[in-house]
């Protein structure tokens, strides 16, 4: 399976590598320097990306609207015990944007990463909807 990569726009590279890896398993893997506003964080199969960005306006950029963050675009994780992996987060002072909702293929809950992006978890209740079928 191919790699995949997906970059947030974050206000605060550390913080975003520091809660991507002490609350949902990623490790860091490539952060240059402090000055550097980019960083790679990684949980297989997935690569993360996050970049801090600083928006300024060119003549090349017209017609363009400046990026937006913290809307409802996400990726999703999947966690194998949804209720306990909330618990914890919430323990830890993770902030949530919903309560769990079970649809027909699993439960799902939005939180948010230090900058106000959402992540998806997902923990499947039928086969077919997980991530890693056979």
């Amino acid at each position: 399976m191919a790699t995949v990569s997906v970059r947030y726009i974050v206000d605060d590279v550390d913080a975003a590598i520091s809660f991507y890896c002490a609350h949902l398993g990623f490790t860091e893997k490539m952060h240059p320097a402090p000055n550097i506003r980019d960083a790679r964080t990684r949980r297989p199969p997935a690569r993360s990306q996050r970049t801090k960005h600083r928006w300024r306006r060119r003549a090349s950029d017209a017609g363009r609207d400046r990026p937006r963050t913290r809307g409802w675009n996400r990726f999703m994780l999947e966690i194998p015990d949804l209720a306990t992996t909330v618990t914890a987060l919430r323990e830890a002072g993770v902030n949530f944007r919903n309560d769990i909702v079970t649809g027909v293929g699993g439960k799902q809950i939005l939180l948010n990463d230090p900058s106000g992006n959402p992540v998806e978890l997902f923990e499947p209740t039928r086969p077919e909807a997980s991530l890693h079928r056979p």
